[in-house]
C-alpha cells in the first residue's frame, strides 16, 4: 500500500502555497502572449560571450579550484569584491556570505530570525518570494503601507508596539511597486530600529538599476555612520544583494553582508542546507565582472532599461483610463498600477489572457487582504515594441472591464 504522504508532511508545510508569479509563468509561456508577468531580465542583455571565455579560460587555468568543495562563507575573491564594493556601509571580507541567490538569503534570514508565531513588519504590499521564505518558519506578520516615497515610516512607530522580531524592507525600486523610499525615511527608520531594538532586513536586489537621479544611502550605511563611535558597523541592519539582476538569474548568486556574529550562524545554518554555494559559479562570476566590466555591463543595462520604462510609462499615459493610476519607477524593473474601485485585477487578467497581453494581480503581494485593485507590470524582458503593443492590448481590457462595471444595474 502506498504511503499517505500528505500526511507525512511536517506541520509547517500546511501554510506553504506555490509561488503565483511561478504559477502564472506557466500560463503565459505560450508566444503569442506579451507577459509583463515576470520580473525576468532582458536575456539578449546576458554577457554570454565573456562567460563562454571565462569559463573556457577558468577550466583551463584553475580547474582544480573551480571544481572542488568551497568554504561555506564563499569563495574569498568573490566576498572580497563584494566587501569593497560595499565599503561605504563599513563592510569588510568578515562581514559577507555568498549565497545561492537572495532568495536563499532570505530562507537563511527566516531560518536565524523567526520562531513560530513571531512577528514580521512588512512593507504593503512587499515581495512575494520573502513571505514565502518567512512563513515556513512560522512568522505572522504586521504591515504598514507605501506610498510615492516608500513606507510610511510615519506610521511605522504604532506598527512597532507589537514587538515584531525584525522589519524587512525593499528601499530602492520596491518590488512590486517600483517605488523609492526617501532619505529622510530612511534616516527615520534607521533611528525607530535602534529607539525600539528592531533589527532591518534591507534588501537591494534592485539598488544598482538607477535611471535617474543620485543614488541614496543605504539603511546599512546610515546605521554605520549612527554606529561610528562603537566602530559597529551592521549593528541593526542586515543586508542582502544579488547578481541576478545584473549579470544573470541563472548564477544563483547572491549575498548577506551582517555583523560577523551574524554571519557566523548563518555560515552554520547554511552548511546544513547546502554546506556553500557552487564553487565554479562563484569563481566565473568573479572573473566575468572583475576588471570594471560588472560597472561596464550596468551601464548598458540601465540604458536599455531605462527606454522600455519610457516607453512603457508613455503607452500607458496613452492608451489607459484616466481612472487607473500608476507609479513612476526611478530604476528596477516594476511598475504599480492601481484600477479604478470596484474593478478586479483577478477579472482582469483573465479578460488580458484573452488579448494575449498578461501582468501579475497585486493581492499576493500583501501579508494581509488587499482591495484587488492592483497589478504589478514588468518593462525589462519586451523591447519598446511589444511594450507598446501590450500596454494597448491591457488598456483594451481595462476598457472592457470597467464597461461591464458601469452596466452592472445597482
Amino acid at each position: 500500500m502506498a504511503i499517505p504522504w500528505a500526511e507525512q508532511f511536517a506541520k509547517r508545510t500546511s501554510a506553504i502555497k506555490s509561488s503565483t508569479i511561478r504559477e502564472l509563468l506557466k500560463v503565459t509561456q505560450r508566444p503569442e502572449i506579451i507577459s509583463f508577468a515576470g520580473g525576468l531580465p532582458a536575456p539578449e542583455l546576458f554577457p554570454t560571450q565573456r562567460f563562454q571565455e571565462i569559463c573556457t579560460r577558468v577550466l583551463t587555468e584553475n580547474s582544480s579550484a573551480a571544481l572542488q568543495y568551497g568554504a561555506t562563507e564563499g569563495y574569498t575573491p568573490l566576498r572580497q569584491m563584494i566587501a569593497d564594493k560595499l565599503s561605504g556601509m563599513g563592510a569588510t571580507l568578515d562581514n559577507v556570505m555568498i549565497t545561492a541567490g537572495s532568495q536563499q538569503a532570505l530562507d537563511l534570514v527566516g531560518k536565524l530570525l523567526i520562531d513560530p508565531g513571531d512577528r514580521v513588519l512588512v512593507e504593503a504590499p512587499t515581495y512575494l518570494g520573502a513571505l514565502q521564505a518567512f512563513t515556513v518558519y512560522g512568522a505572522l506578520y504586521v504591515s504598514a503601507p507605501i506610498d510615492e516615497d516608500g513606507l510610511r515610516t510615519d506610521l511605522v512607530e504604532a506598527v512597532l508596539q507589537s514587538h515584531p522580531k525584525f522589519m524587512y524592507v525593499l528601499p530602492n525600486f520596491q518590488n512590486p511597486a517600483g517605488v523609492t523610499l526617501s532619505e529622510g525615511r530612511r534616516h527615520q527608520l534607521v533611528l525607530l530600529s535602534d529607539v525600539y531594538h528592531v533589527p532591518i532586513v534591507e534588501d537591494d536586489p534592485y539598488g544598482e538599476l538607477r535611471y535617474e537621479g543620485e543614488p541614496l544611502p543605504s539603511l546599512a550605511a546610515i546605521d554605520q555612520e549612527n554606529n561610528r563611535r562603537l566602530d559597529s558597523p551592521f549593528a541593526n541592519v542586515i543586508h542582502l544583494g544579488t547578481f541576478s539582476k545584473t549579470l544573470a538569474p541563472g548564477l544563483r548568486l547572491g549575498w548577506i553582508v551582517a555583523a560577523p556574529e551574524v554571519i557566523s550562524k548563518l555560515v552554520q545554518l547554511k552548511q546544513g542546507a547546502d554546506l556553500h554555494t557552487s564553487t565554479f559559479t562563484q569563481v566565473v562570476a568573479y572573473e566575468v565582472a572583475r576588471d570594471g566590466f560588472l560597472e561596464r555591463h550596468i551601464d548598458r543595462i540601465r540604458t536599455v532599461y531605462r527606454e522600455r520604462r519610457d516607453v512603457m510609462l508613455e503607452a500607458l499615459k496613452e492608451f489607459f483610463p484616466a481612472e487607473v493610476t500608476w507609479t513612476r519607477p526611478a530604476g528596477g524593473l516594476f511598475l504599480w498600477a492601481t484600477l479604478p474601485e470596484g474593478v478586479d485585477a483577478q477579472e482582469l487578467f483573465g479578460l488580458a489572457l484573452r488579448e494575449n497581453v498578461a501582468f501579475v494581480p497585486g493581492d499576493p503581494f500583501f501579508a494581509d487582504a488587499d482591495n484587488g485593485r492592483h497589478m504589478r507590470l514588468n518593462f525589462s524582458n519586451a523591447d519598446p515594441e511589444h511594450i507598446r503593443e501590450g500596454i494597448r492590448r491591457l488598456a483594451r481590457a481595462v476598457h472592457s472591464v470597467m464597461e461591464r462595471r458601469v452596466s452592472v444595474p445597482a
